[in-house]
């Protein structure tokens, strides 16, 4: 009887510590507390202020929580809060010519945010997440090449963002 009794007791054990938070295929582990998100829109207040690019992080973002989990985006009040500023964006050359002209330019962005999780207060953190793309020295950031720069800029910079506030890795 001894011997069926710690099974038992290690499976109740087991099921009542995981029934307290679910995890997702994205590999975010969220409390079923966890109910909503909100992200507080992330004001452009680098030295270069490229226009629309707080509006399209903003919205990556959201995308982002809205993609890789089934929490309900609000407006205030939400479980899980999102907010920050973006406090670089600049183009530095990375390599030069035998003409002491670039080879290839390189667009940094740099976002300093602030998570805040209503239910586990262990959880909230204030961080820098910053990503480049490296781009031809002979070409400008207009059109097309910017929108590719900038999107996949922002598409790692929100990953590392739902990876540290959500999958603790």
């Amino acid at each position: 009887m001894k011997s069926l009794m710690v099974p038992i007791i290690a499976f109740i054990t087991l099921f009542s510590v995981s029934c307290s938070v679910k995890y997702s295929f994205t590999g975010a582990s969220i409390s079923t507390k966890t109910k909503s998100f909100q992200v507080n829109y992330f004001q452009n207040n680098s030295n270069l202020v490229e226009p629309g690019i707080d509006r399209d992080f903003t919205n990556k973002l959201i995308d982002l929580m809205i993609n890789q989990t089934s929490l309900e985006l609000v407006k205030s009040n939400g479980d899980l809060i999102f907010e920050g500023e973006i406090v670089e964006y600049r183009i530095s050359p990375t390599t030069a010519t035998a003409n002491n002209t670039a080879a290839q330019n390189r667009l940094t962005i740099g976002i300093n945010v602030r998570f805040f999780d209503k239910n586990d207060s262990e959880s909230d953190f204030e961080k820098r997440f910053s990503f480049y793309y490296d781009y031809p020295g002979n070409s400008q950031l207009i059109g097309s090449q910017k929108e590719t720069a900038v999107d996949e800029i922002f598409e790692r910079i929100t990953q590392d963002i739902f990876n540290e506030a959500l999958a603790k890795w």
